[in-house]
């Protein structure tokens, strides 16, 4: 069966998108959960730890599914998943359908992440560094307008109302999808298991992937926590401290643009060395500075940090798994996200017994870890 590759390239992006907004549901509106059911802080660090619980599971079995039987019906599912725990999100009146909805959320987002990533390799030959950036920009694009979207409406709707209305129109991304002729499944003879228990084993893969057990920590814990931390640490009003997330994603949006020209011109080890350093910097600036302007910078290039790492290091593993991206991009992803769950969940604890001023502090030993890892993974890839 022939299909488009352009046309398969934008709908990721769709889809990519359609992540993005979910995925920032929680930490766009978590203050207002808690406040709503009367939780305190280790609540809302077990509660923000299920959404990475949630993706991990998702990343997990997308990879083997889509190897095995293509894209299309786990796209569909798994936006459908995604639909179900924004409404109930925005709608539940009990805190077990909060938690349930937050897993759903990361469920069918982190499926909808890898395969997209893993889709948009299989289809770039020769520029999967590249078509990455382009398809993470959406990402952002998503994460970015969902915080603005809630800002400009506050005056008219409630948060949660606004996020039942963006999930209601996850259906119309369904649709889409449903229209679209996918690439035919790489695994259609049988799943070759041995060779995907082999790549566990593979040292540049668990490499790679305990990098993006510190990286996707650092991005769950700016995205989940920034907003209280502006709103309690500094005593800034929750309209205001939203500028915090919005500056922060489009900084990440504007940089993942940038990236397809640079990584067309510098070497990726290049690009990624410049993207940690405005990492270093943004932690730094966050910890130290003291008002909320610096805050905002540092909150940017936090930002623009992050968005080199993933596709960088996807574009490695789409080269070198190419046969089985799909299992592959779940490993990374699911590596990555028990450093997200963990994390966050570390930050609940620290909150309940120190209070939210040790963010800063958290992010900074993550960092730093991190930094350690990829000088010692410069042996693998230059």
């Amino acid at each position: 069966m022939t299909y488009n590759k352009k046309t398969v390239f934008n709908t990721a992006c769709v889809i990519l998108f359609t992540f993005g907004v979910s995925v920032i549901c929680l930490g766009t509106i978590l203050p207002e959960i808690t406040k709503k059911f009367g939780v305190n802080e280790l609540a809302a660090g077990g509660l923000a730890s299920i959404l990475p619980l949630g993706i991990m599971v998702g990343s997990l079995f997308c990879g083997p599914f889509a190897d095995k039987n293509g894209y299309k019906g786990l796209f569909m599912l798994c936006c459908t998943l995604v639909m179900l725990g924004m409404e109930g999100l925005a709608f539940g009146n009990s805190w077990g359908i909060i938690q349930g909805s937050v897993f759903l959320i990361g469920a069918g987002g982190g499926a909808l992440n890898s395969a997209s990533s893993a889709l948009v390799a299989d289809i770039s030959e020769g520029e999967r560094g590249a078509k990455l950036s382009v398809l993470g920009v959406f990402y952002g694009l998503g994460a970015l307008i969902l915080p603005f979207i809630i800002a400009v409406l506050s005056s008219y709707f409630d948060a949660f109302t606004v996020i039942g209305g963006l999930g209601a129109a996850v259906l119309l991304v369904i649709i889409l999808i449903a229209m679209v002729t996918f690439p035919e499944a790489k695994q259609q003879g049988g799943f070759p298991m041995k060779e995907a228990l082999q790549m566990i084993k593979n040292p540049v893969l668990l490499l790679l992937g305990m990098v993006m057990f510190f990286q996707s920590g650092l991005e769950g814990l700016v995205s989940n926590w920034t907003n209280g931390f502006l709103q309690d640490g500094l005593e800034i009003d929750g309209q205001k401290a939203l500028m915090g997330l919005t500056v922060h994603m489009a900084a990440l949006t504007l940089m993942r643009v940038a990236l397809g020209y640079l990584l067309k011109k510098y070497k990726d080890t290049t690009v990624l060395n410049w993207c940690y350093g405005l990492m270093v910097a943004g932690v730094f600036i966050f910890w130290l500075g003291n008002i909320f302007a610096l805050k905002l910078v540092a909150l940017a290039l936090l930002g623009a940090g992050f968005a080199g790492i993933f596709p960088i290091f996807l574009g490695m593993v789409g080269d070198k798994f190419a046969a089985l991206s799909g299992t592959a991009f779940s490993i990374i992803f699911v590596i990555a996200l028990i450093g997200n769950m963990l994390l966050n969940y570390g930050m609940g604890m620290l909150s309940f017994q120190y209070g939210i001023q040790q963010l800063p502090i958290l992010l900074v030993v993550c960092v730093l870890l991190m930094g350690g890892l990829l000088w010692r993974s410069k042996r693998y890839f230059g």
